[in-house]
């Protein structure tokens, strides 16, 4: 994944969170914390892996099916850009 050097920070605090977000499910499981905020802890971190996911998909996408010197008006360029916006409608 030599393509996201640039983003590798980002991505590394995103999943350090999740990671959080994990561990606090897992304290709440064991505590036997009520269903509801288990739930709402587990949505949460579903939510943050599919924003992580949606990041990784949109620069894969920009590095390996974009030529980076095409014009923005390629038809490719904007078929890129189209699924880029539906990869993060439907994962964010």
């Amino acid at each position: 994944m030599t393509h996201i050097a640039a983003e590798k920070t980002k991505l590394l605090n995103r999943l350090k969170r999740i990671r959080g977000q994990v561990e606090a499910i897992e304290r709440a499981v064991g505590s036997d914390g009520e269903c509801a905020r288990v739930l709402q802890q587990a949505t949460a971190c579903r939510g943050a892996l599919d924003g992580f996911i949606a990041e990784v998909i949109e620069d894969h996408i920009r590095e390996h099916l974009v030529d980076p010197d095409a014009p923005r008006d390629d038809p490719r360029v904007q078929a890129a850009e189209e699924l880029v916006a539906i990869v993060h409608s439907y994962l964010t």
